[in-house]
């Protein structure tokens, strides 16, 4: 997009979006430069006169009273800082610690060349990525999701049209399941996992996420997990693998992620961060706690050994497993916080 569109679409995101002639503040951004969002927030919430300096030296973007704006454009435009204003890096201005994201990292700020545009289209979408997620998410998908996500953008696709699309494939996914045709199932699940990765990716890499995106998004990916293992179950006779206790199988997968769930809201309820960052283990343990992707990698296994019956017994096991494992950590984090309070080990990194 034009840089005068993402510069106004981050200012947007912001809440810098005060009147020119009645604002306070002004913040100027040189739009032949590409900027984290956290850079442009906090030159927004900034209170005293900044200069955001770039990796070259050289000023490329300020935070200033309203009564210096015209001096302060001019002094940023030939890449000076204005008069009174403090000189700060990106490191020094936006914190690398993203909680939405669970990641860390530094901000970006890159210049705006033709030269320079692979390595913005990599940083920019690296970004986007949640740095803890499941090992499918960060291992195997963001090759393939950058080149459909840049598609996406190209053709207009928006992040919203994506998820409807993600949509229909959880209902074809579940009516193969159902029906005991597992291996095409699986085609529809895996695409399925694939677009619910590209669609927050789009949203975030064109600045478009919003409220009714994000609850549409996250509202399916909560929802339609245990539709699938109670559509596999009802499929395996039809397939030729009955098993004698479906309903017990079934209760614990259901039971085990609703549960699961429950342990991550009294979390964050409890220690004020998401259960998977609080230690390095957590994180770790994401990649394949019981959770849809690590559940259908165990399926897909089962499938290609020819017993769907086995794997869903697995899936059942390893949910209650994962259970326990997240119970603990609860007691452990309550114990820690008697020393004080927890704090991530992504927020604590130097």
């Amino acid at each position: 997009m034009p840089s005068e569109v993402r510069l106004q679409r981050q200012f947007a995101r912001v809440g810098a979006t005060s009147d020119a002639a009645s604002a306070e503040r002004h913040v100027l951004l040189r739009a032949d430069w590409v900027y984290d969002e956290a850079l442009v927030r906090g030159l927004a919430a900034a209170t005293a006169d900044l200069a955001l300096a770039g990796p070259d030296g050289r000023v490329v973007a300020a935070s200033v009273d309203s009564a210096a704006v015209d001096d302060a454009a001019r002094q940023v435009a030939a890449g000076q800082a204005p008069a009174g204003a403090r000189r700060v890096t990106p490191a020094e201005l936006a914190d690398g610690y993203n909680d939405a994201l669970r990641k860390r990292e530094p901000p970006y700020l890159l210049p705006l060349t033709g030269d320079a545009l692979p390595q913005i289209e990599q940083r920019v979408f690296g970004a986007s990525y949640k740095g803890v997620t499941d090992l499918v998410t960060l291992y195997v998908w963001p090759r393939p999701a950058r080149a459909v996500t840049r598609w996406c953008a190209n053709v207009g696709i928006t992040p919203n049209q994506v998820t409807t699309a993600s949509l229909v494939l959880v209902l074809i996914a579940m009516a193969l399941f159902w029906t005991g045709h597992y291996a095409t199932g699986l085609v529809a699940a895996w695409a399925m996992t694939f677009l619910d990765t590209v669609d927050g990716k789009l949203a975030r890499v064109t600045l478009q996420s919003s409220p009714l995106g994000n609850v549409y998004d996250h509202g399916i990916d909560l929802v339609h997990p245990p539709f699938w293992w109670w559509a596999w179950i009802v499929g395996l006779p039809a397939a030729g693998w009955p098993i004698d206790n479906g309903a017990g199988v079934l209760t614990a997968i259901v039971a085990g992620y609703v549960l699961q769930r429950v342990e991550e809201g009294i979390f964050i309820a409890c220690f004020k961060m998401d259960m998977h960052v609080w230690r390095r283990f957590d994180s770790k343990f994401r990649l394949v706690t019981a959770r849809r992707n690590p559940n259908l990698l165990i399926l897909t296994v089962a499938v290609l050994a020819g017993r769907p019956d086995i794997g869903i017994v697995a899936v059942a096991v390893w949910t209650v497993v994962s259970l326990v494992i997240h119970a603990l950590r609860i007691v452990q984090a309550a114990i820690e916080r008697r020393r004080g309070p927890l704090r991530s080990w992504l927020a604590a990194a130097t």
